[in-house]
C-alpha cells in the first residue's frame, strides 16, 4: 500500500506559535509591500501555514491587520523609541539615541523600507476609522513617553506635547526621505537640527540659573 506524500506544511498543536507565525509573516509583507498589496494567499505562504488555519486564528484580513497594528507595529515603536526615551537620562539623550540606533540599524540592511507606523498610517489612516484609531492609539502613547520626558527636564517651561508632536514629526518625515533616498543621511540630518533645537531651548534656562546665583 503506497504512502500518502507528505504534506509541505506540518501539522502543529502549538495554536500560540501558529498565531505568532502568521503576525510575523503578516507584519513583514505589510512593510514590504503594504496592506492592500499584500493577499491572505501571500500570507499563508509566507507563515507557513493552511488557509484554515488563517482564517482559524483572523476570520478577515482586517482583524489580522489590526492585530498586527496592535502587536506588531507598537512593539517595534515600543522597541525603537520608547525605551531609549524612558531609559535615557533626559529625553534629549532618549532622542538623539533612538534616531541614531534606527540610524545604524538601516546602515546595515540592504535596504530602507521606512517606518512600519508611518507607512500603514498613510495607506489606512484617511480610509477607515478602525484603522485610524488603532493608528492614533501608537502615536498618542508615543506622544506621552516623549512628553513625560520632557516636562521632567524643563518643569512646565514649555508646551511639551507640542515639542513631543514636532519630534515624531521629525523624524517621520526624515524617516520618510531616507526611503525614498535609500540613505540615512536625512535621519543623521534630523537628529543634529533636533539637538541644536534642544540645546536652544536649555539656553535660557541656564542664563535663569546664573543669573539666580548673583
Amino acid at each position: 500500500m503506497s504512502k500518502k506524500p507528505a504534506s509541505t506544511r506540518s501539522r502543529t498543536n502549538d495554536p500560540a506559535g501558529v498565531r505568532k507565525r502568521i503576525l510575523d509573516a503578516t507584519a513583514d509583507a505589510f512593510q514590504k509591500r503594504g496592506y492592500r498589496s499584500t493577499s491572505t494567499h501571500d500570507i499563508v505562504q509566507a507563515a507557513g501555514v493552511t488557509a484554515g488555519a488563517l482564517h482559524h486564528h483572523f476570520p478577515t484580513k482586517k482583524v489580522l491587520a489590526l492585530d498586527v497594528i496592535q502587536e506588531r507595529v507598537a512593539q517595534a515603536v515600543d522597541k525603537h523609541w520608547l525605551e531609549p526615551v524612558r531609559s535615557a537620562r533626559g529625553a534629549e539623550e532618549g532622542i538623539r539615541t533612538a534616531f541614531e540606533q534606527i540610524a545604524s540599524a538601516l546602515d546595515r540592511s540592504r535596504i530602507i523600507l521606512g517606518c512600519p507606523l508611518n507607512n500603514l498610517a498613510l495607506e489606512l489612516c484617511a480610509a477607515d476609522s478602525e484603522f485610524r484609531e488603532a493608528i492614533e492609539n501608537i502615536y498618542d502613547n508615543w506622544r506621552k513617553v516623549i512628553a513625560d520626558k520632557l516636562r521632567a527636564d524643563f518643569a512646565g517651561a514649555f508646551d511639551a506635547e507640542a515639542l513631543a508632536t514636532f519630534v515624531i514629526a521629525s523624524y517621520s518625515g526624515a524617516i520618510a526621505q531616507a526611503k525614498a533616498q535609500q540613505s540615512t543621511v536625512p535621519l543623521r540630518t534630523c537628529a543634529e537640527q533636533l539637538a541644536l533645537h534642544f540645546r536652544s531651548r536649555q539656553m535660557p534656562k541656564a542664563k535663569g540659573a546664573r543669573a539666580a546665583k548673583r
